[in-house]
């Protein structure tokens, strides 16, 4: 009795229900490994930040000749810094992949609410690291992000000025605020790792979703042997992708002004962040006020906090849902446009443009979303 009471409670036990006879839906397909894929992302980057960060020194005087060390000194620290660099794209990458692929099969209804909800918190935690991290090279582009992201905090009504300097550490953006920047980058992907096993357990409670978004538990196989090698090759793809940019064209997803020590008085002539912001950016540029474009910033991601609760249709999967499925795909196109004005300068016709994209961004959530569903409702209803 006390043996199996033991048995029941160890970690073995854990392993077999969590991992080995997880039901798994038996229709779910290679779209469902993005999940798995952003864990091994984040392992990547947690790994090497700690490698990296024994060699760096968050000192504005010594930390861009810190990372020319790690670079050219230290054995292996160039694929090390390269890994690290460009795993933060490949994470993006697949996180990115990973929302649209919930938004078209419905993973934010119920009962998937919260699991939902802890996914866009995990998000808005990597957006804040992967900011801070990008300060740290200490380049230009570094330098002078940080001011204009920083800086946007001025805009808060009273206490703006107050919180841009303790954002800083003082008066401008000097060693207390590299400091800052490094401590909090260092901690957050340990708070991340924490939150994705709360996400992991709230999967493991609500059950995994599937293409047709019936009962998961109609039809179900474990997760070991049948679909572990399904996440084994998107691995494997994942490994190759990455390869690719780490050992041929390490240095095609950044900035080559962050090749440049930063300069206060060298303002450069495009301030832009990491690509992965850039839809985001483009939202802040495209409203004229300069608080209104923080809030509609922010707003852009927070909005998909509200979509467990104002979402209307019955149906999960836009294989059913016509209507609701060409929304989506221009909902793509509308995110890779504000992605491709994010690094364009403010000016006619890309402004113009921006302001359309922006516009359609909110009206797809705020409007379409809620509205298709219930016109989704009203057309079963007729054809009853």
């Amino acid at each position: 009795m006390a043996l199996n009471r033991w048995n029941k409670h160890s970690l073995l036990s854990f392993i077999d229900s969590h991992i080995i006879n997880y039901p798994t839906p038996i229709n779910l397909n290679y779209m469902w490994s993005f999940g798995a894929t952003a864990g091994i992302c984040l392992g990547i980057q947690i790994l090497t930040g700690i490698f990296l960060a024994m060699h760096y020194s968050s000192h504005v005087d010594y930390a861009f000749g810190s990372v020319e060390h790690i670079m050219r000194d230290v054995n292996n620290g160039w694929l090390i810094r390269y890994l690290h660099a460009n795993g933060a794209s490949m994470f993006f990458i697949v996180t990115y992949c990973h929302i649209f692929r919930g938004l078209y099969f419905g993973s934010y209804m119920n009962p998937r609410g919260a699991l939902w909800n802890s996914g866009v918190i995990i998000f808005l935690l990597m957006m804040g690291t992967g900011f801070m991290g990008y300060v740290l090279p200490w380049g230009q582009m570094s330098f002078w992000g940080a001011t204009v992201i920083t800086n946007l905090a001025s805009a808060i009504p009273v206490i703006g000025g107050a919180v841009v300097e303790w954002l800083w550490g003082g008066f401008a953006v000097e060693n207390p605020t590299l400091n800052r920047f490094f401590s909090i980058h260092y901690l957050l992907p340990f708070v991340i790792a924490g939150l994705v096993f709360v996400h992991l357990s709230l999967l493991h409670t609500a059950g995994s979703n599937n293409p047709l978004g019936i009962n998961k538990n109609i039809d179900t196989v474990s997760f070991y042997p049948y679909f572990y090698v399904k996440d084994l090759l998107a691995f494997f793809v994942l490994l190759t992708f990455f390869s690719f940019f780490v050992f041929f064209f390490p240095n095609y997803l950044g900035h080559a002004d962050n090749y440049i020590p930063a300069n206060p008085l060298v303002t450069p002539a495009h301030i832009v962040p990491e690509w992965y912001f850039l839809p985001f950016y483009a939202i802040l540029r495209s409203i004229p006020d300069k608080l209104g474009g923080v809030v509609a910033m922010v707003a852009a991601i927070l909005i998909l906090l509200l979509l467990p609760v104002i979402n209307t249709s019955e149906i999960r999967s836009s294989k059913f849902r016509p209507l609701y499925g060409m929304a989506y795909w221009f909902l793509v196109s509308d995110f890779l446009i504000l992605g491709w004005i994010g690094q364009q300068p403010v000016e006619t016709p890309y402004l113009e443009v921006g302001m359309i994209a922006t516009a359609f961004y909110f009206l797809f959530f705020l409007v379409l979303f809620p509205l298709i569903g219930l016109i989704e409702k009203e057309m079963m209803r007729t054809k009853m």
